[in-house]
Order: structure tokens, then C-alpha cells, then sequence
């Protein structure tokens, strides 16, 4: 979450008490994704290639990629 920028001329809508506890932070709404929005989930891998991927073929074992890799979308064109 990044912090919230007030333009300007633009009131501080967060409350400063006399303490912590009678303060209150003025964090921005959290950008939510619409309904029915498809989950993406982009991983990026250095010095990686596909010698080293069990769901391209690699004898070497990536349980966990190769889970992901059974139902999502694989690409090869590097």
C-alpha cells in the first residue's frame, strides 16, 4: 500500500490526538479488483531457462512451478 498524496490546498482528513491512541492515520481505500476479475499471477525467474523447469521437461524437480504450470498458461518464446 502506498501512502495516500494530498494535493495542495487539500485538508488532512486523518485526526492527530494528543496521543496514539486518540490519533487516527488517513490510509487511502485499498484498490480492490472487480467481481468475476481473473486471478494473474506473473513470475519472473533470472538466469532461468527452460532446462531448468520440470513442466518443460527438465529432469530437475519443480513441484511447485510445474503445479501452477498444469493449470495455467505456459510460454515459450523467449
Amino acid at each position: 500500500m502506498s501512502l495516500k498524496e494530498y494535493k495542495p490546498g487539500t485538508a488532512f482528513s486523518g485526526v492527530i490526538g494528543r496521543t496514539f491512541d486518540q490519533s487516527e492515520p488517513a490510509w487511502p481505500e485499498p484498490n480492490r479488483a472487480k467481481e468475476g476479475a481473473p486471478n494473474v499471477l506473473f513470475i519472473v525467474l533470472d538466469d532461468t531457462g527452460f532446462a531448468q523447469l520440470g513442466s518443460y521437461g527438465s529432469p530437475i524437480k519443480t513441484p511447485n512451478l510445474d503445479a501452477l504450470a498444469e493449470n495455467g498458461l505456459l510460454y515459450n518464446n523467449m
